[in-house]
């Protein structure tokens, strides 16, 4: 009913109330903020103050004159509300504009509220641009949007703007006491709180709330009710989940997740609330960022009792984790695992490394590959060692950064002619090497990397012509990685070689099937490095390679990743068992 009723506008309504009292009035004015911060309430009080026969001193309308009767009891004439949002066309402001040339029956002006009217038209901002231009003496015009950014700049420059501020915590937990108090209704403050949290700075959605719980609780509104109506987590599940992950608790950590997911919450918006706590928990730690939390003083002190027990290191890096966890977890095809991973390692985060520091972040369960590392050591084979090894240098082995293991069946071990590594000198097995990769296959076990470059693709043969045979499993094996190492320049041809099956016609003479002539032709470039390779790594010099086109009944259909796996298990149907049993998906 007047301009002190309105919440959190001080500045707003004193520069109205100012505006009646020394009757200086702009012909146009623009209110415009977020949703539910009382930006029609204060258009409609404004048009029945500027229009009151008896104004108080304070600026605010008399509710006693005939003007203001009328208004009371919507039947003033002189006062229009139109929504923009139905009637956003260039006949609906013509209209309005003829209804501009009347003069008002009883007071001194005509008011025309329009809300929503970013929704206009841009015909019908043109049609209405002249008349806010130009308007009569006695018209006044007050335009209400919640998105400014949509109205033309030539409107925007006509009018007086206003900006609505959001609605503080504190704001709104003091309007619904008053609220409470005329109501005659029971409340706690804690329930209040969560309330005005939830409303997110809107009066009119916190006054809805606050009806809905005001039903739910009968009269007595409390703090279990209101959550349990709301559908809103527990705070206290997010105080005893920080201070459980600071003792790296992950243990009771999975036991109150599950807990809370059985409950019928979304991971994902624990994710989001557990996020806000820890930033709450963040800002409690300076007396300077203090007033940034929006919540209630009972809260406000439980805040800065934990944030004196955490260390800003874990809450900055907790943080960032829950961060990266929200923006994953939309992709995400398994979303609890996820999460679980996510509060693991942010469970994790106090607990001191174990080995030398590595001088970055670690992000990984620390013990468990720890022991799958020391498990899997003993079992390195010493030809898998000297395999490892680079064939060009017979000589002890020098010091280098462990690579990558190269994947070889028995029949393709080193040479005799290279001696196998001191145990001292054995690589170890990283975390990184547990699984095969295609980075893997590209990445050889040698000092130096075999390219293909000028002459050949695998370096010079050593001294001495050899004989050895071979099977057709080490001629796939290093067929393919002479493929993975092939150069970015060479991926066109390397792509189709991968395709290709190498066959031994007559030890040691190679046969392999190509699908057209151009690829023939493209092979047949660098027929001599790739024999030269072949040569190399299979320990042969009298390798030939012969190319062939395929006939049209030969040529075998490219399958997807998808159909390889199907082919394979229908061959094997242990590979379907290892899937179902693991519960994997095909990336």
């Amino acid at each position: 009913m007047t301009f002190d009723t309105v919440v959190g506008q001080a500045a707003l309504t004193t520069t109205l109330k100012n505006a009646v009292k020394s009757g200086k009035l702009a012909h146009a004015y623009l209110f415009c903020g977020p949703r539910g911060v009382g930006k029609t309430t204060c258009a409609r009080i404004f048009a029945k103050a500027i229009n009151c026969q008896h104004p108080t001193s304070e600026g605010e309308a008399c509710n006693e004159c005939e003007s203001c009767q009328s208004f009371n009891e919507q039947r003033s004439l002189n006062i229009f509300e139109l929504d923009a949002a139905s009637n956003n066309s260039v006949e609906h402001i013509k209209t309005l504009m003829e209804q501009t040339r009347i003069p008002p029956q009883l007071g001194k002006y005509k008011v025309f509220i329009i809300d929503e009217v970013h929704m206009l038209s841009t015909a019908a901002f043109n049609a209405f641009l002249k008349t806010l231009e130009e308007p009569p003496a006695h018209v006044i015009f007050i335009l209400a949007t919640t998105e400014k950014h949509k109205i033309l700049p030539t409107i925007l420059s006509r009018c007086q703007i206003y900006d609505f501020e959001r609605m503080t915590v504190q704001n709104t937990i003091d309007h619904l006491k008053t609220v409470a108090a005329k109501e005659g209704i029971q409340y706690e403050d804690e329930a209040l709180a969560v309330i005005a949290e939830k409303a997110d700075g809107g009066m009119r959605d916190a006054l809805s709330i606050f009806d809905q719980a005001a039903s739910f609780c009968q009269g007595n509104i409390t703090y279990q009710k209101v959550i349990e109506d709301l559908n809103v987590l527990d705070s206290d599940n997010y105080f005893r989940m920080v201070d459980l992950a600071y003792n790296n608790k992950v243990a009771d950590i999975m036991v109150l997740l599950n807990n809370i997911i059985s409950g019928g919450f979304d991971g994902g918006l624990l994710i989001q609330g557990l996020a806000r706590h820890v930033r709450n928990v963040l800002m409690a730690k300076d007396p300077q960022t203090l007033p940034l939390l929006e919540v209630s003083e009972q809260q406000r002190q439980r805040y800065q009792e934990q944030a004196q027990r955490t260390d800003t290191r874990f809450l900055y890096q907790s943080l960032r984790l829950m961060n990266q966890c929200d923006i994953n977890y939309r992709q995400s095809s398994n979303k609890r695992l996820l999460v679980e991973l996510t509060l693991i390692e942010v469970a994790q985060l106090t607990q001191p490394d174990e080995g030398p520091a590595s001088g970055r972040r670690p992000r990984r369960l620390k013990s468990l590959f720890k022991q799958l590392i020391q498990q899997t050591q003993p079992k390195q084979s010493a030809p898998q060692v000297a395999a490892a090894q680079s064939p060009e240098s017979p000589r002890a082995p020098q010091p280098t950064t462990p690579q990558a293991p190269k994947v070889v069946p028995k029949v393709a071990a080193a040479s005799p002619a290279t001696p196998s590594p001191s145990p001292s000198h054995r690589p170890a097995i990283k975390a990184s090497q547990l699984a095969t990769s295609w980075s893997n296959l590209r990445q050889q076990a040698h000092p130096q990397k075999m390219q293909i470059l000028p002459g050949t693709m695998g370096g010079d043969a050593s001294s001495g012509r050899q004989k050895q045979a071979f099977e057709q499993s080490a001629l796939e094996l290093q067929w393919m990685s002479m493929c993975n190492r092939m150069p970015q320049q060479m991926s066109g041809i390397a792509a189709r070689m991968k395709n290709m099956n190498p066959q031994i016609t007559e030890m040691p003479n190679v046969e392999v099937t190509v699908p057209n002539d151009i690829i023939k032709t493209e092979v047949e470039s660098i027929k001599s490095k790739i024999e030269a390779t072949l040569r190399l790594y299979l320990h042969n010099d009298d390798i030939r390679l012969t190319l062939r086109v395929a006939e049209k009944q030969e040529q075998e259909k490219i399958l997807t990743r998808r159909e390889q796996f199907e082919a394979m298990a229908k061959d094997n149907p242990s590979v379907e068992k290892l899937r179902q049993a693991f519960g994997l998906e095909l990336a």
